[in-house]
């Protein structure tokens, strides 16, 4: 029998992009400089979107999302056990409780209807994980959360490009969190993103993510060191590059035959 290793994906790395990284390098600009600014308006514009933070992980977009909005000790946020295990762990570095409702069996995703019956006076925001390139019903979560006075994130981490009745998965919500890591739709290496159109929750992300400092040296809550790691730009560039050309392979997969989509 054969021992041979089929990954799930390869990344797609050309002469272009190591030209573009190698500028990078030569710049001298490798931390968090221009071209991440670059990324987080690209970004946030191609999902629809008027802001974008960018992370070092995915892990931290979530986790930042979700101090951003004020969750806490003894907050609760209703989710789907049915993910990656950092959607659960984000909520419980902020100090509150995951509560897990059930899937819709057709997408895998967060069904609507187990989530009246999880809501308490605890409650602070609902979490469905968009997975497999494919998006919960957002409509209905958004009514259930906007009856409720509760703020929904979407855990988007593997469905860069995704749609939902014609809007990209990233614009239909409170917040929005991608991810990067190399098995992502969309992939630098490593990295994560917040989108959002709140310019509040975007100046909470900012301070969260650097050691909760809104003026440099001067530092006013806990935060942390959750901006793009040291190659940043490099990420940033990489992920620029990725935009246009994850726009034609999802539109050449369309064309398949085979290849469907449900909404």
């Amino acid at each position: 029998m054969s021992d041979i290793k089929v990954p799930i994906a390869k990344p797609i790395i050309g002469q272009e992009e190591i030209d573009n990284v190698v500028e990078v390098l030569k710049s001298g600009m490798i931390a968090q400089g221009p071209k991440v600014s670059e990324f987080e308006k690209e970004f946030s514009s191609w999902v629809g979107a008027d802001y974008g933070v960018a992370t070092n992980s995915g892990t931290a977009a979530l986790h930042v999302a979700l101090l951003a909005a004020g969750i806490g000790d003894g907050d609760e946020v209703i989710t789907t056990p049915f993910t990656f295990i950092a959607s659960g762990n984000s909520i419980v570095y902020t100090g509150a409780k995951p509560v897990f409702g059930d899937i819709d069996l057709k997408t895998y995703t967060l069904d609507p209807e187990s989530i009246e019956s999880l809501i308490t006076d605890k409650t602070k925001a609902i979490m469905p994980v968009q997975l497999y390139g494919q998006s919960a019903e957002m409509d209905a979560i958004c009514d259930i959360a906007q009856d409720h006075d509760l703020i929904v994130i979407e855990d988007a981490a593997q469905a860069h490009g995704a749609t939902y009745n014609g809007k990209k998965v990233g614009s239909l919500a409170d917040m929005a969190c991608f991810s990067f890591y190399p098995t992502k739709n969309m992939t630098t290496s490593e990295g994560g993103m917040i989108t959002t159109d709140n310019e509040e929750f975007v100046e909470e992300a900012h301070i969260f993510r650097a050691h909760g400092s809104r003026v440099k040296y001067h530092h006013d809550d806990i935060g942390y060191n959750f901006r793009m790691t040291g190659d940043a730009n490099l990420h940033a560039l990489l992920v620029l590059q990725r935009v246009e050309l994850h726009g034609l392979l999802i539109d050449g997969c369309v064309k398949l035959g085979r290849v469907k989509t449900r909404y």
